[in-house]
């Protein structure tokens, strides 16, 4: 694999990234916790960001696209925490051209 063109001084951003774990309390519920797999330094771009009205609440949603160093073992089921806020992944993309090397993750938050 060749190495990345983009230069480390991009990657100042930290985020861990966390698995899904699922199990069952005593009365049969599924409770979901969620495990730190890795810390990495990232470059996070903010795309946008938008409100609406649910629950009787505004509740805010903020896309953001992370880029990382291209690790293997990543899903579309795991989250990342940025800044302490939880992002859910909703496309991985593997860098070409000069992001080769790097792996592009979309997330969402709210």
């Amino acid at each position: 694999m060749q190495p990345s063109l983009m230069g480390a001084g991009r990657l100042v951003e930290r985020v861990t990234i966390q698995q899904k774990s699922v199990t069952r309390n005593g009365l049969g519920e599924e409770v979901v916790t969620w495990g730190d797999l890795v810390t990495v330094w990232a470059e996070a771009i903010p795309l946008r960001g938008r409100e609406f009205y649910a629950a009787n609440q505004t509740q805010q949603v903020v896309d953001v696209r992370f880029r990382i160093r291209a690790r293997s073992g990543l899903t579309n089921d795991m989250r990342l925490l940025w800044r302490t806020e939880p992002y859910d992944i909703t496309a991985l993309i593997p860098g070409a051209g000069i992001w080769q090397g790097m792996t592009e993750i979309m997330a969402i938050s709210g």
